[in-house]
């Protein structure tokens, strides 16, 4: 895969780097967004494709992207498909500090080194190029604001962003709501977009890791002393009542 074309990865990161900032918003789940774009880069370049909820490696072939390339060798060693779900919630902790390192031998960020709170070491990042955020955030604008379908990798990219939280980040407060809506609604033009834009949210939000329709249901509770409503004290009125 050459270097002409930017991958759904790498536009994700760049759309959640704020450029006054020099910081990434959504931190803790965008490195789930980039495990999941690597899945979408990798079923667009052909090596992958969706069986069910289910990821297949259909040519192992490498890309040419060592980043995707690591990710294809892992899916390979497998043996056997695995649930999106599965793969997105896996050890991903660092893939954005590698997504980073990436974009900076590629020249698209450049590395600012400063502290915090006059101490601790930080390091920040800016774009090299400002117009290359400005493309990619123009096209999500376009699809949102026409309502027209939009290409996959675009329709992809506005998954991933909604489903790591990023609608807040690129269209803030409410004169952003309906944008951030219509951000949502492009899921649904991506099949293999939609597939890991849910993975996504459902690791988010803790969704067990067997599908529903494979759970047994679980038995009815037993009485205990504890489990039984407890009854009102009649005092009164109303124990004369009751004895009558």
């Amino acid at each position: 895969m050459g270097r002409s074309r930017r991958t759904i990865p790498e536009e994700l990161l760049l759309l959640a780097l704020d450029p006054a900032t020099g910081t990434t918003a959504q931190p803790q789940s965008l490195d789930l967004g980039l495990a999941g774009a690597q899945l979408v880069e990798l079923a667009l370049a052909g090596r992958i494709a969706p069986d069910g909820d289910r990821i297949a490696v259909v040519m192992p072939r490498p890309t040419g992207d060592p980043t995707l390339d690591s990710a294809l060798e892992l899916l390979r060693r497998r043996g056997s498909p695995v649930r999106a779900v599965h793969w997105i919630g896996g050890p991903r902790l660092g893939l954005r500090q590698i997504y980073l390192a990436h974009l900076e031998r590629c020249g698209m960020v450049h590395a600012v080194a400063g502290q915090m709170c006059g101490v601790l070491p930080t390091t920040r990042y800016q774009a090299t190029d400002t117009a290359i955020s400005r493309e990619i955030r123009t096209r999500l604008d376009t699809a949102i604001r026409t309502g027209v379908p939009p290409d996959p990798r675009t329709a992809a990219l506005a998954a991933l962003a909604h489903a790591v939280g990023l609608g807040k980040h690129l269209y803030p407060g409410n004169e952003g709501r309906s944008s951030r809506s219509r951000l949502r609604d492009l899921i649904r033009h991506d099949p293999m977009g939609g597939l890991v834009a849910h993975a996504v949210m459902d690791v988010q939000n803790g969704v067990a890791a067997q599908p529903r329709r494979d759970r047994a249901p679980a038995p009815p509770a037993r009485a205990t002393a504890s489990s039984v409503p407890l009854q009102p004290r009649r005092t009164g009125a109303m124990a004369r009542a009751a004895a009558h």
